[in-house]
């Protein structure tokens, strides 16, 4: 029998309206936050790359996106959705199987893109600073839909392989998120090789105010991302709210610890890393640990991706704002952790949970469940990987994504956008600027800097 507007509950309702907007407000801190790592001829440039995708995975997800992430399974395999739900056909204002009749299944579509839009935002810091824009967008739109819509399908999909079949759980996205970008990421560090200097320039972190703003604008909205994806307001939303704090807590803590005792100092930058360390690891298991256990991920989270980030910065891998080490490894630390931690007595019945108890290592379950989440790793991870170099290789060999030297010695700013994100003491010439490089910018046309032959 259909649900009816009896069966809609206005409290979920609302709670899933606000978790919405929450964890779409986590884009622009992610904005904030990567911009202040960059360059500061390059803070528009990276805060555009986060903003746009709003707009392009936005029209994305309703027209097809969401069809091919929970549209009916073709074939049965778990692979990837139908296109029935093209433009959102069919998908109604009451609900649908996977909502379930509490809330609408438009509430559901709309709470699902804020994740398909946060995703490949994600990966734009692998390769900060050194993108060209209209090949950068081709890119976003291709992955949105033949990464990130397949690996939804598999997670999040009651009807996925990963979630029917192999059983492997993913409250929030450890999996189907960061695992997913932090592998994508990896690639994409490989395809759009090194910055101009990099190794030999200083590029250290032009604005920490706006890297501790986003990460509190992160840990903020990252309240609706776990707690929401209970799918109602719920004792299961309360649990995960609270291991969501905690974990962040005492990634925070441990990061900072780290920083102090190897490098002499305890990094504000460090702290901030930290919490988005422990907010990305607790995800996948916000549905089935206690607040204890959340507080040992956490901490866990803040010491393997501070040693991640270490080891990067001595190979040769530019990957720029450190994707792969926070998102990848903590995602990756995240996905196993339920394996280990999980507890019956936390069991939830979430959107992407299918309800049956979930019992980690510690707690009886054997390694039955940590083999389970591994495979779902081991899969998602070379899939994104693969995938995403195909992509940037296809586009590099034919269009060409990366600026030139010219324009990257210029800045994003200008080159691609041909505006300034800090103009001090009014319009003064541009130095640096290449010949033939438009501006616009509000105001006066700002004049270029002499070269030597004028």
């Amino acid at each position: 029998m259909p649900p009816t507007l009896e069966d809609l509950d206005s409290g979920s309702i609302a709670w899933m309206l606000a978790a919405s907007a929450l964890v779409l407000f986590m884009t622009p801190g992610l904005a904030f936050f990567y911009a202040g790592f960059v360059r500061s001829k390059n803070v528009l440039g990276t805060l555009m790359q986060s903003f746009i995708v709003m707009g392009l995975v936005g029209l994305l997800w309703v027209t097809v996106g969401y069809s091919l992430a929970f549209g009916p399974d073709v074939e049965g395999w778990g692979l990837i959705g139908n296109l029935d739900h093209v433009g959102l056909k069919g998908v109604g204002a009451i609900g649908d199987s996977q909502a379930g009749p509490g809330i609408p299944a438009q509430l559901f579509a709309a709470f699902q893109l804020m994740f398909a839009i946060i995703t490949p935002a994600l990966i734009t810091g692998a390769f900060a600073e050194r993108a060209k824009f209209g090949p950068f967008l081709i890119f976003m739109g291709l992955w949105s839909l033949l990464v990130y819509a397949p690996v939804a399908h598999w997670v999040f999909d009651l009807e996925g392989w990963i979630a029917a079949d192999l059983k492997a759980v993913d409250f929030a996205g450890g999996t189907a998120i960061h695992v997913n970008a932090g592998a994508a990421a990896l690639a994409a560090a490989i395809c759009y090789g090194k910055r101009k200097g990099y190794g030999d320039e200083p590029m250290e972190p032009h604005n920490i105010p706006f890297i501790v703003l986003g990460a509190g604008i992160l840990w903020f909205g990252w309240f609706g991302f776990n707690a929401g994806s209970a799918g109602a307001a719920s004792p299961a939303a309360v649990n995960a709210f609270l291991v969501t704090t905690t974990a962040a807590s005492a990634a925070a803590m441990s990061w900072t610890a780290m920083s102090w005792l190897i490098n002499g100092k305890p990094s504000v930058v460090g702290a901030a890393a930290g919490c988005v360390a422990g907010l990305v690891a607790i995800t996948p298991a916000s549905g089935f640990v206690e607040p204890m256990e959340s507080i040992g991920i956490g901490a866990i989270a803040g010491i393997v991706c501070f040693l991640a980030v270490q080891w990067r910065s001595k190979s040769q891998l530019d990957d720029s704002l450190d994707v792969v080490a926070v998102h990848g490894v903590g995602g990756l630390w995240g996905a196993l952790s339920v394996g280990i931690f999980a507890a019956a007595t936390a069991v939830t019945y979430g959107l992407n949970a299918v309800g049956a108890p979930v019992e980690g290592l510690l707690y009886g379950g054997g390694f039955e469940q940590l083999g389970r989440q591994a495979v779902g790793v081991a899969v998602v991870a070379p899939y994104s990987f693969i995938v995403t170099f195909i992509i940037l290789k296809a586009l590099d060999l034919t269009i060409g994504i990366k600026i030139d030297e010219e324009a990257e010695e210029a800045g994003m700013d200008v080159s691609e956008h041909g505006e300034r994100g800090y103009i001090f003491g009014g319009s003064g010439p541009v130095l640096g600027i290449p010949e033939g490089i438009p501006i616009d910018v509000p105001g006066p046309a700002p004049q270029r800097a002499a070269t030597p032959a004028q």
